[in-house]
């Protein structure tokens, strides 16, 4: 799906097919995020954030980061990106701003679910993560930007 109406739009908002093993015993729960360090904004730019996926789950398909897919497990919550939808923004930087990162990050946690009033942001997210995270695994993503 492309996007209009926001910066250095263009790009699909399709999350990939995450798959992840080797979670510790106690593991009760998973959270995954998608940030870009190199966005423009002196804060970065958090692009999805879901937490509260059952700990038996050890992957996302394709576009589980678009709610009119249906693929996320019950009870996963996504949390409003930095625009303020609650759904996966793709790669999209402006023109000419060079690379940037994507980090998917995905945290194992000790607790079955994570109680975040609704409409928190990734930031409240990961504060409320940092006592909880058993094992972390992270990949990073590069876009190149051609030049203007």
């Amino acid at each position: 799906m492309a996007r209009s109406g926001i910066a250095g739009a263009g790009g699909e908002d399709r999350t990939p097919t995450l798959h992840w093993e080797g979670a510790p015993s106690g593991t009760r729960s998973y959270a995954v995020t998608v940030y870009d360090p190199d966005a423009p904004t002196g804060s970065g730019w958090w692009h999805w954030a879901v937490y509260n996926i059952p700990a038996s789950i050890r992957s996302l398909a394709q576009d589980a980061g678009n709610p009119d897919t249906g693929l996320l497990p019950a009870g996963a919550i996504t949390m409003p990106n930095d625009v303020r939808l609650e759904r996966s923004l793709g790669a999209a930087p402006p023109p000419g701003d060079g690379d940037h990162r994507y980090v998917f990050t995905v945290s194992a946690l000790d607790v079955e679910r994570l109680d975040i009033a609704e409409g928190s942001t990734p930031a409240i997210l990961g504060f409320t993560l940092r006592d909880h995270i058993i094992a972390r695994a992270q990949l990073i993503g590069v876009s190149e930007t051609p030049s203007t």
